[in-house]
């Protein structure tokens, strides 16, 4: 698609229209990389986080939605290394334990703990630091 728009534009734009579109490329991958620190940030890491509540069986049904919205949020930015389409069946298979311990099924915290093993994940999905 993005051959045919250049096809299209006039040539002495060319290289402003390539700019343009690396520039956008890069902004969101950037924010797609920050939406998934800034998660991670709030809702994993800290000691009082909800994913810890949750693997202890301690959240609260609010805490279960906002962390329900968070993954469904990460699910849909790329991650910063790995392939895409495990990211998203990790994410999706995160929200349907998250589903199943808001429904009290007894086997949803285990299955929350297992996907959301911080170690397993980063292994995959997060680039080794500069």
């Amino acid at each position: 698609q993005i051959h045919h728009i250049i096809k299209h534009v006039r040539h002495p734009m060319k290289k402003t229209v390539l700019s343009l579109l690396c520039l956008a490329i890069t902004l969101s991958t950037a924010a797609a990389d920050d939406v998934i620190k800034e998660a991670m940030k709030k809702n994993f890491k800290p000691e009082d986080a909800i994913a810890k509540k949750v693997g202890k069986g301690e959240a609260t049904d609010a805490e279960l939605d906002s962390l329900i919205k968070c993954v469904q949020a990460i699910c849909a930015a790329k991650p910063p290394k790995g392939d895409n389409a495990a990211w998203v069946s990790k994410c999706k298979t995160m929200v349907a334990a998250l589903q199943k311990v808001k429904a009290k099924d007894a086997s949803g915290i285990s299955e929350f703990k297992k996907v959301s093993n911080c170690k397993a994940c980063h292994d995959v999905f997060k680039p080794a630091k500069k």
